[in-house]
Parts: C-alpha cells; structure tokens; sequence
C-alpha cells in the first residue's frame, strides 16, 4: 500500500466520523457515467469499461448499505443508448445482465428494472426480467436498475397508463381531465410506491441530469463528481454525503 492510499484511507475515515448520520438521504439516484471514457484512458477496450462501470454498482451498493441508505437507483442504460453500434449495445446489455444477476443472487437487495423494456432485444429483456424476478421481495435494500429508460418516455408510459385504466373504468377524457390530480400520475410512475430520491449523483464531470427521473427529483439535491464512473470510490460516495448532510433542504420553497 502506498502513501496515497494511506492518506486517502485516513481521509476516508475522517469523513465517516464526521459524517451527520441523521442527516443522510433515504434514496440515492446515481447516473454512472463515464464507462467509455474510463476505458479510453485505460486503454481497455469498450467492453471492459462496461464490466467495470457494472462491477462498481456492486461495490456502491455496499457503501449504501453500511450507510443506511433505503433505495439506490442506477441509470445503466438510455433510450438514447439503444441507438448505439450493434457491437456495442451487445457489450451494453452483458454487462448488465451480469450485474442484475449478481444483484439478485446476492440476498440483500430487492431488484427492480426501471424502463421501457419491450425497446429492449427480446432475449435480452427476458434473461434481464427472469434474472431481477429471483431476487428477494423482503430484500435489505431496494435497488432500481434503469435500463432502456428515458425520461420523457417514463412520463409518456405514465400518462398512457392512467388513460388506459380511466377508460376501463368507463370515464370519458373530459371526467378524466377535470379530475386528475398531481397523485395520480405519479401513481402510474415506474417508481410507484417508492419515496423519491433525496440525493442524485452524476460522475464523469456533466453536469445535467439528462432526464434523469424528470419527475421523481423536482425535490431532489444534486451532486456532480469529476471522476469516472469505474474509477469512483468510497472516499467519492462521502464527500457526495457530506455535501448534502450540510445542505438545507428547500423542497422548493
């Protein structure tokens, strides 16, 4: 061990102590980017950032916990991705796959999929689906994976979804329009019965949220990290920690 890591190790420790449990968030959305990027720098090729940036939810997921956090949200896939060179959305949904399926295995988490899935290859979405469906209902800590989501289409599978049951129901779109209210869209959210992000995390440097729960993180407080998704380590998830225990949270005001 060197002496970067002997000061990095010491740092981490003091951010721990100093950290306002009280005070840290219930859900934590994370949009992991960077793969690409981190792979480029490395010399590695595309599939190998993948498996990283996938290797490292892994290891989040245990930094979450040993913090009491509730729900982690992972944005591993964009609709906008689906549109990528064959050869690299093959890379794309491996690593994924893995990833959900080590998730579900683990024990600890409960495992959702987040997204419009029938944009997804048909093998891939059912190996995806069956894998996320063995993981345990009364896990420790829920965890989404966002995979084809977008935001935008979330909103529009929402409003789609709350028609289709009003019109089951025999309402007309004038009762429907006169009525509805804030909670009954957010009832048809992907997210339906989950608290809302308290905390968003953005690596790699971007600072915007892309359509990142467009809905779900009107109240959320962001923090942007320079470093590549691969690269991000537990000293990075407590300083992201820290910022927001040592906000005051406005819910809009």
């Amino acid at each position: 061990m060197g002496l970067s890591d002997l000061a990095y190790g010491a740092y981490e420790r003091r951010l721990l102590k100093n950290l306002d449990t009280d005070r840290l968030p219930r859900h934590v959305g994370a949009i992991v980017d960077g793969n690409r990027r981190w792979a480029k720098d490395a010399r590695k090729d595309l599939e190998q950032g993948y498996l990283a940036g996938a290797a490292k939810v892994d290891e989040f997921l245990d930094w979450c916990h040993d913090l009491g956090v509730g729900t982690v949200t992972f944005w591993v896939l964009s609709t906008d991705n689906l549109q990528r060179p064959d050869a690299e959305l093959v890379s794309i949904l491996a690593a994924v796959e893995g990833l959900v399926e080590r998730l579900a295995a683990d024990g600890r988490w409960r495992v959702r999929l987040l997204g419009s899935l029938d944009l997804l290859p048909v093998d891939s979405r059912s190996r995806l689906v069956e894998r996320a469906g063995r993981s345990p209902e009364n896990g420790e800590m829920q965890v989404n994976v966002c995979v084809g989501y977008g935001g935008r289409q979330e909103l529009t599978d929402a409003m789609r979804s709350l028609l289709l049951d009003e019109a089951a129901k025999g309402r007309s779109l004038e009762d429907v329009a006169h009525t509805l209210e804030v909670d009954h869209i957010a009832e048809h959210l992907y997210t339906k019965g989950q608290p809302d992000p308290d905390l968003v995390i953005r690596t790699s440097g971007e600072q915007r949220l892309s359509g990142f729960l467009l809905w779900q993180s009107v109240h959320s407080e962001f923090y942007f990290s320079d470093v590549l998704w691969p690269a991000f380590r537990r000293v990075d998830l407590l300083r992201a920690m820290r910022s927001y225990a040592s906000r005051e949270r406005r819910f809009g005001a």
